[in-house]
């Protein structure tokens, strides 16, 4: 039995870690092939190699790295039917008024120029057939309420409102734009995240998890990689085709 993916070819930047190792592991699996872009070669490699993929060493905030990335897929596959923007960055951690703005600059230069210049490149390819492009953002780019985050939620606000942009531009080109807004995620980066909170609040790794962000979710949990990886694949594919320009929240009901 066929994947819902077959014969198609997916981009997915941060592809080799984290949500964007799960993502791309899912989109393989529902018969698609993956370029896995990422800055760490050793990882991409790793990914791809195991889902039999394509890895490409790419900044997503760098224009040419971008351009090389999607002629790389066009050059071996000869299409694009779905870009997942996931490659981002946590920011400064650092409040606003001691914030080094090159900081700021760097945050915004991934999780916002990177996102529009992957849009850009991507969009030739995607307009042959039509395709979807969803974006990763956060639930902090639905609500804004993180002190000392301001330079990551004012990045991922704009990406909820890029995509919505987005969607409206290349709809009639047949490409669908959404994205997905996690919570906490248990990724290697959270968990260390986690770690660190412990740390300096004298407490366990374990009570962090269960009065930050189990006790505030709705369904008691936190969420898996896999689990936001499986959103994207409904917003990627043809299930998803009345979709666009949607923020789809994946956080286990968090307040």
């Amino acid at each position: 039995m066929g994947g819902v993916l077959d014969g198609k070819v997916a981009v997915v930047t941060g592809g080799g870690t984290g949500i964007g190792e799960a993502t791309a592991r899912r989109l393989a699996q529902e018969g698609c092939k993956v370029v896995v872009a990422g800055r760490r070669q050793a990882e991409i490699e790793r990914v791809a190699g195991e889902i039999s993929g394509l890895a490409v060493a790419a900044d997503v905030a760098l224009e040419d790295d971008v351009k090389a990335l999607f002629q790389a897929c066009d050059d071996t596959y000869g299409r694009l039917d779905v870009l997942v923007n996931n490659a981002g960055t946590g920011g400064a951690r650092a409040a606003l008024a001691d914030m080094d703005m090159s900081d700021w600059d760097q945050t915004i230069a991934v999780n916002l120029r990177g996102v529009a210049l992957c849009i850009k490149y991507a969009a030739p390819l995607l307009k042959r057939q039509g395709g979807s492009i969803v974006n990763v953002s956060s639930r902090d780019g639905v609500r804004g309420a993180r002190p000392t985050r301001s330079d990551y939620v004012a990045s991922k606000f704009a990406v909820n409102g890029l995509t919505e942009a987005a969607a409206q531009e290349l709809g009639p080109l047949g490409i669908r734009v959404n994205d997905v807004c996690p919570g906490a995620v248990a990724t290697d980066l959270m968990k260390k995240s986690v770690k660190l909170q412990a740390e300096k609040l004298g407490k366990s790794e374990d009570e962090i998890w269960k009065t930050h962000y189990m006790d505030t979710a709705a369904l008691r949990k936190y969420v898996e990689p896999e689990e936001v990886a499986a959103t994207v694949l409904f917003l990627a594919c043809d299930e998803a085709a009345a979709v666009t320009g949607e923020h789809l929240k994946v956080d286990s009901g968090r307040v």
